[in-house]
């Protein structure tokens, strides 16, 4: 069985599983950072059981399954475009596409066009089943997720997601000014 993110994972979400009610409240309405804690939440309450049981029924890692995935969706892409669209890093990613490649998932590298290092990736016949078996679970998981939102609210909340995630090659990788500040004022 796969080890949880956290020591707390299996109970997270669940209501009355020893988490303070006060906590989730103060967390959704009194923090100076809600817009972060509400993308962390969910994406623990979507990611945790869905990988777990990749790795349960399939033998697969987040990274192995998230190169898999990646390559289904945008076929040819590099280690390199899955590291900058999923945050794994460059190392964790060319690991888990040696395992694939070993077991047959992914096909044998080739050079990408336009030359350099970078190689294209493309799922073997067997990693297209393995995506056609296991992504109706992660689309009836995520439909789950949205039932409380109309349609309306789904398109919404889709197209704002979409504009912070553009957004983001504008901030993400640096610390704001403030932490510089506080680095430098900080009790010796």
């Amino acid at each position: 069985m796969a080890g949880p993110q956290t020591a707390c994972d299996q109970e997270f979400g669940k209501q009355g599983a020893g988490q303070n009610p006060d906590m989730l409240n103060a967390k959704l309405w009194d923090n100076p950072c809600p817009f972060t804690f509400r993308i962390n939440y969910l994406a623990l309450l979507y990611n945790t059981p869905l990988y777990t049981w990749i790795q349960d029924t399939y033998g697969l890692k987040r990274p192995e399954y998230v190169v898999l995935y990646s390559l289904a969706l945008a076929d040819g892409g590099s280690a390199r475009d899955i590291s900058r669209t999923s945050g794994f890093p460059k190392n964790t990613l060319s690991r888990a596409i040696n395992r694939l490649e070993l077991m047959g998932l992914i096909e044998a590298r080739s050079k990408a066009p336009g030359g350099g290092r970078r190689q294209a990736l493309h799922l073997s016949q067997k990693g297209w089943r393995m995506i056609e078996t296991t992504r109706p679970a992660f689309e009836a998981q995520e439909k789950r997720m949205l039932t409380v939102l109309s349609d309306g609210e789904r398109q919404m909340l889709s197209e704002l997601m979409s504009k912070v995630v553009l957004g983001a090659q504008d901030w993400a990788g640096d610390l704001p000014s403030e932490a510089q500040i506080a680095i430098e004022g900080k009790p010796q």
